[in-house]
């Protein structure tokens, strides 16, 4: 199973993580004191890796990868896909190879699997919320810069497995303008005249009162963020707008909250808490020996 994500270094990053739980370069380290102690060299596993609860799946590439990096020689078959939507119960993969090197890279695996399928569940949830009655279905839910350090790529893949697009990748792909820029530079409009200058591709601004949105649009900003303000306020915000760049609403956003957010008429809700705040999903890996 090939998985590769633009920017994203697969083969470091089992590395990394393995050396980590290994403890290379730490005295005593660099091996699995457990597995080299009790169980025979030449052992042979084979598991099923399941869920316990209904999710959205997202990681099994990166599972698969940390088995093979330790044993090239396993046999791994992958039941379901990432994206996929799963009841709980549901067999995710078989594994069978090498009892050592599979119980080593276990743990790894599993908290890849965990952490990325428990954003995605979470993401699948707020879409549903945010398209189900009382929503939008025309509003697309969007991620943010609010990750994990080192796994930005992979929880902003894992969003986009639950149904969420992602926002900017980094500081580097689109400015965007917030109060703190805001009181630098004097104004929103001269923020974002500041930005066209320099020559930035991409300018989103953040608002938070009505009556910075036309200083904003004659500056030239492409797209506005209406930052902690409710239905009511958003859907007038939207009016003035009028179609002009798109808008995103974002603060104070959460499942009994983004409905009537959605349903105000902005193009996009953006929520920090998809990679912020998802809980782990309740995945297990039972081996039996062969």
């Amino acid at each position: 199973m090939t998985f590769t994500l633009p920017g994203f270094d697969l083969a470091k990053f089992i590395r990394e993580t393995l050396a980590e739980d290994l403890g290379e370069g730490l005295p005593g380290g660099g091996h699995d004191v457990t597995s080299e102690s009790v169980i025979p060299a030449g052992a042979r596993f084979a598991g099923v890796m399941d869920s316990r609860d209904a999710i959205t799946v997202a990681g099994l590439p990166l599972a698969e990868a940390f088995f093979r990096h330790l044993d090239p020689g396993c046999t791994i078959e992958t039941l379901v896909h990432d994206g996929d939507k799963v009841p709980a119960g549901t067999d995710l993969m078989r594994i069978e190879g090498l009892a050592r090197a599979l119980l080593t890279a276990e743990r790894s695996a599993l908290n890849i699997v965990q952490h990325l399928s428990g954003i995605a569940t979470l993401t699948q949830a707020y879409v549903t919320a945010m398209r189900g009655p009382g929503g939008n279905p025309a509003c697309t839910l969007l991620d943010t810069r609010k990750t994990i350090p080192g796994l930005r790529f992979l929880e902003k893949y894992a969003t986009r497995q639950g149904g969420a697009q992602n926002h900017r990748m980094g500081l580097w792909d689109a400015a965007m303008i917030k109060d703190n820029h805001v009181a630098v530079a004097g104004s929103v409009g001269e923020a974002v005249r500041r930005a066209r200058e320099a020559g930035v591709a991409r300018i989103i601004c953040e608002v938070d009162r009505l009556d910075q949105i036309e200083p904003a649009l004659a500056a030239g900003a492409h797209h506005l963020l209406l930052d902690n303000m409710d239905p009511a306020t958003l859907a007038e915000a939207v009016a003035i707008v009028a179609g002009r760049v798109p808008t995103e609403a974002s603060g104070g956003v959460n499942l009994d909250t983004i409905a009537a957010k959605a349903a105000s008429g902005v193009d996009y809700i953006s929520v920090g808490r998809l990679t912020q705040s998802a809980p782990a999903a309740d995945i297990g890996l039972d081996f039996t020996p062969l």
